[in-house]
Order: structure tokens, then sequence, then C-alpha cells
């Protein structure tokens, strides 16, 4: 088993990546790979593994040279394996790939895996909330253009984007880029103390506390007007046939207001 690992180690594949090919959790990985002998493990997981490595039994494994052409070949392999899991387990008949092409299809179904292995420890809070704050990333991407930018530079960063690929605004990605970097350095060279950016923090939550008060007055404001509208025109209630009148109604409220 210490060969099995080091040969893990040597093609780059972590135990999420594994887990992922065998189609078991990140813990059962480690579960297995605990175990002494590989000959232990449940039969079709071995048989993955095996075929994988492109050996034929357990005794093949200490046989194996990783090189240049080997890596590749067990590249090949893997991503066989997630090309047929992917359309055997995406399918027409699953709602949430809907109107997507192959091409987004295997995004979001890698996206969805990665997430899931994320949120599969219960009891891991840190995995929880981060994925809680992603999805309200996500959820502003379209409304702070930087949102798109912070994922360029991370891409960059982690060696999965060349560092001179800009697929959105390439003067501004640059810019922004060259900003977020210098701003890193600053804090992972630990000159910037709690201290000393105090006031900058502060900034910060006054701007943020200020949208926070905008938001809450606009939402009072829009249902003001609904109610309003609802009174004008006569209904106690919203529903399929009178929204489209009613949202009619809120704009008219509001143009009026705005006139006075």
């Amino acid at each position: 088993m210490d060969r099995l690992n080091d040969i893990l180690r040597e093609l780059g594949i972590s135990k999420v990546k594994l887990a992922k090919c065998l189609g078991v959790s990140r813990q059962m990985i480690y579960n297995y790979l605990e175990l002494d002998d590989i000959n232990k493990w449940p039969k079709d997981k071995k048989v993955i593994l095996l075929n994988i490595l492109g050996v034929k039994s357990a005794d093949d494994i200490d046989k194996i040279k990783v090189d240049t052409d080997y890596i590749m070949d067990v590249e090949t392999r893997i991503n066989s394996l997630f090309e047929n899991n992917t359309k055997s387990e995406v399918g027409d008949g699953n709602v949430i790939f809907n109107g997507l092409d192959d091409k987004q299809k295997d995004l979001l179904h890698s996206i969805v895996d990665d997430l899931k292995e994320i949120l599969s420890d219960e009891k891991d809070d840190d995995a929880y909330n981060s994925v809680l704050y992603l999805s309200h990333y996500i959820k502003s991407m379209n409304s702070m253009k930087e949102l798109k930018y912070i994922l360029g530079y991370v891409s960059k960063v982690a060696g999965y984007t060349k560092p001179y690929d800009f697929v959105f605004d390439e003067t501004d990605q640059f810019i922004f880029e060259s900003i977020l970097f210098s701003a890193l350095n600053l804090y992972h060279g630990g000159n910037a103390s709690k201290a000393k950016i105090a006031g900058t923090h502060k900034r910060f939550v006054a701007q943020i506390e200020k949208k926070m008060e905008d938001k809450m007055s606009r939402t009072l404001e829009i249902n003001s007007a609904k109610v309003q509208a609802m009174k004008e025109l006569g209904y106690t209630e919203v529903n399929d046939e009178n929204v489209a009148e009613i949202l009619y109604k809120i704009d008219e409220i509001q143009s009026r207001k705005r006139s006075e």
C-alpha cells in the first residue's frame, strides 16, 4: 500500500480525484488506503483502480514505473472514465441540465461533484460556510464585474489559466489583477496589522451598512407602492391573472412620486 500511495502522489491523483473515480466519499478513500492490502478493498472498487493504473492484479502495482508516457496513459483512462460517468449520470431526463449543451453540462456536473465532496462532512462548518458564501458570490457576480476578475486571478494563481489570458475586459482585468496581487502581498507580508488598517475596515463597514440601508429603503418603497397599487385597482391579493397589471400600476405610482 505504501507503493500505491507513492504512485498516486507521483501521478498527481488527489484523494478527492480518486474518490470521484471510484464513486465514493473522500473519507472512504482514506479508509481504503489505511488497509494493508488492496485485495481487502471491495472488489468493484479494486477493479476500477487496477484499470486506471493499467495493471491486471495488485501484485503488478509494485512493477509500475511512473514516467511521462505512463502519466499520460493514466490521465487518458481517467478522462474516459469521467466522460462515461458524466454521460450516464447527466442524462436528458435530469432537469438541472435542461437547456445546456454538452460542454455546459460537463462543467455543471463537475462543479456539483466538487461541491458535494466539500459538503460531504456534515460536521465541517468551515466547508458549509465556504459553499454558502460561494452561493452568495455566484448570485452577486452579474452586479459586480470585479467578482469575475477575482475568479480569473484565482484560476491563474492555481495554475489552471495562463497569466496573460484575459477572457474579460483585458485592461480592467489586468489592472485589477495587479492591484489584487499587491494587496495579497501586503497581507501575506505581515505588514498589515489590524490596528493599521482599522480605519480602512471602518470605511468598508460603513459602505456595506449604507448599501443595506438603501436596499431596505428601496424594499419598503416598493412594498408601499404595491399596497397602494392593489388598493387603487381594488385587489386583495396578487395572482397570475393580475400581476402584470399590478406591476404596471406600481411603476405608474413611482413615476408620479418622482415627478412631484
